[in-house]
C-alpha cells in the first residue's frame, strides 16, 4: 500500500482527523518549528501543516491587507510587508520540518501558493497538499497541485458553490482523493458566521469525497460540533505562545492546552456518535429482556378457559410472549391450569 493510500484511508475513514495549522507560525526558526512539532504531537494531534511561499510570487507590493489585526511590524505596511518577514523559509528549511514530524510520528503537512513550492514539497515526500480558500479560483495553481497526484484538501472559504465545484472538477481530473473543506475566510471568525450547516450542503453535493473544515473560530467547541455535522478532518491554527510577535497569527490560534480539549471533544463527539443504522446494541439487550413485557396472566386460569382482558395483561420481563401476540392469542383456549401472575408460554395454548 501506498503511503499516500495509507492516510488516505484514515482520512476517510470516519473519524476525526485533526491538523494543526502552524503556518508560519515557526518565525523563520527551525527551533520555534521544532517545538511546534512536538507540542502539537504531544497534544494528540494526528498532522501539522505549514504554509510555503514567497512574498513576491503572493501578491504585489501594494496590495491592500484584508485583515486588521494588532501585532503587525509595520502597522500601515501592505501584504507584501506582512508576508515577506515570514517568507525565509524555502526547500532546506521544509525538508527539515518534515524530518522532525517524521521522528515526532505526526503527518506533516503544507499550504503551497506557487508552483515552486508544490514542486519542492513534492520532492520531500509531502502525502497531502492544502489548498487555500484564496486560491479556490486560482486554477492554474490547482492543475498544477493536482497534478502531483496527491492528496488534495481544498477550502472553500468565501466561495460559491458553482466556483467549488468548477476547484473539483480540476482537481479531480488528476486525484480522485479531495478533502473539501467548508470554511469561512474571516479571521477570527464569529461563532454566528461560521454556518456550520453549510457541510451538509458539501456533504449532498461531494458525496464521493471527505468533507472537511478549516476552522478559523475561536470556540474549542467548534469542531466537535462540525464533526457531528460530518466534517472529518478539522484543522485550526495553532501556536505554541499567543503572546509571540512577528506574525499577528497567534494570538487568534489555539495553544497546545486548547489541542487537547479540542481532541477530546472530537474524540467525545466521535463515541457519542456511535453507529448509524438504529439497531438494538449490545449494550441494551438486558434492558431489552427485562424492560419489555411479556403477556402474563392475571387469575388462576383452568384448562379450556377462554383467554380474555379480564384473565390477561401485559407485564414486565420481556421473556415471554410479546404483547404484540395478544389480539391473536384473545378467545383462544387454556391448554393447561395455569396460575396467577404466570407468563403466559406457546405451550399453554390449545
Amino acid at each position: 500500500m501506498k503511503r499516500e493510500d495509507n492516510l488516505w484511508n484514515k482520512l476517510k475513514s470516519g473519524k476525526p482527523f485533526f491538523i494543526a495549522e502552524a503556518g508560519v507560525n515557526h518565525l523563520g526558526s527551525i527551533k520555534i518549528g521544532e517545538e511546534l512539532i512536538r507540542k502539537a504531537a504531544a497534544a494528540g494531534a494526528n498532522a501539522i501543516k505549514f504554509q510555503s511561499y514567497k512574498a513576491k510570487n503572493l501578491c504585489t507590493k501594494n496590495a491592500p491587507r484584508f485583515w486588521d489585526w494588532e501585532g503587525e511590524i509595520d502597522k500601515d505596511g501592505t501584504q507584501f510587508d506582512s508576508y515577506s518577514h515570514l517568507d525565509s523559509f524555502g526547500e532546506n528549511e521544509h525538508r527539515e520540518l518534515k524530518r522532525l514530524c517524521d521522528h515526532y510520528q505526526i503527518e506533516f503537512m503544507s499550504t503551497p501558493f506557487d508552483n515552486e513550492a508544490a514542486d519542492y514539497l513534492d520532492k520531500i515526500g509531502i502525502r497531502a497538499y492544502k489548498i487555500a480558500s484564496c486560491d479556490l479560483t486560482n486554477h492554474p495553481l490547482l492543475e498544477h497541485v493536482a497534478s502531483k497526484g496527491k492528496i488534495v484538501m481544498l477550502s472553500t472559504g468565501a466561495g460559491a458553490l458553482e466556483e467549488i465545484r468548477e476547484a473539483v472538477n480540476i482537481v479531480r481530473k488528476n486525484t480522485s482523493k479531495i478533502v473539501v473543506m467548508h470554511c469561512n475566510l474571516k479571521y477570527p471568525t464569529e461563532d454566528n458566521e461560521i454556518n456550520l450547516r453549510m457541510i451538509n450542503n458539501l456533504k449532498e453535493e461531494f458525496p464521493e469525497y471527505v468533507i472537511g473544515l478549516s476552522d478559523h473560530t475561536m470556540n474549542v467547541l467548534t469542531p466537535a460540533f462540525a464533526h457531528a455535522l460530518g466534517a472529518n478532518v478539522i484543522e485550526k491554527h495553532y501556536t505554541i505562545d499567543k503572546s509571540l510577535d512577528k506574525s499577528s497569527d497567534h494570538w487568534l490560534s489555539v495553544d497546545p492546552d486548547e489541542v487537547e480539549i479540542i481532541i477530546q471533544n472530537l474524540n467525545l463527539a466521535e463515541s457519542l456518535l456511535g453507529l448509524s443504522k438504529k439497531k438494538c446494541t449490545q449494550s441494551e439487550e438486558r434492558a431489552k429482556l427485562y424492560a419489555r413485557r411479556s403477556i402474563v396472566t392475571t387469575t388462576e386460569i383452568k384448562k379450556g378457559t377462554l383467554f380474555s382482558d379480564q384473565n390477561l395483561a401485559c407485564k414486565r420481563p420481556g421473556t415471554g410472549l410479546s404483547p404484540i401476540l395478544l389480539k391473536n392469542i384473545l378467545g383462544k383456549k387454556a391448554s393447561k391450569d395455569i396460575s396467577e401472575d404466570a407468563i403466559l408460554q406457546i405451550e399453554d395454548i390449545d
